[in-house]
């Protein structure tokens, strides 16, 4: 599977993750199954966010209420792995719930893809447009 993502969130995404190379960030993801159209930040509300990330769940009740609404869709999360690599930890899987949801994990500049299906993260080819 191929998924494009819109250069304009690829780096917001990025500029996220680097303001704050210490703690997760995190984000939500808006467009179709086939295109990441925008990013956007939210507040990792995570007890420890140095080691993990929890999304503000206001801002993403307001998503869901906007995506009901006929405003976009919510197509993924976002977060970081500072001094990690860009792929699932444990924890990742762990937790992660929405099979379908496209998952992107940014470390050191690169992001990579993952789209999590019957509880396991696929890697997806992601193509900036």
């Amino acid at each position: 599977m191929m998924l494009e993502i819109s250069r304009r969130a690829l780096d917001a995404i990025r500029s996220h993750a680097a303001s704050d190379p210490a703690r997760e960030v995190c984000g939500l993801l808006f467009g179709s199954v086939q295109r990441i159209e925008a990013a956007e930040a939210v507040i990792n509300v995570a007890d420890n966010p140095a080691r993990r990330f929890e999304l503000d769940p206001a801002a993403l009740f307001r998503a869901i209420r906007a995506e009901r609404a006929g405003g976009p869709p919510l197509t993924g999360y976002y977060h970081s792995h500072p001094g990690g690599c860009a792929s699932p930890s444990q924890e990742d899987v762990a937790n992660a719930r929405e099979d379908g949801k496209v998952w992107l994990i940014t470390s050191a500049g690169q992001v990579t893809a993952w789209r999590l299906r019957a509880g396991a993260f696929e890697p997806v080819v992601m193509i900036e447009s």
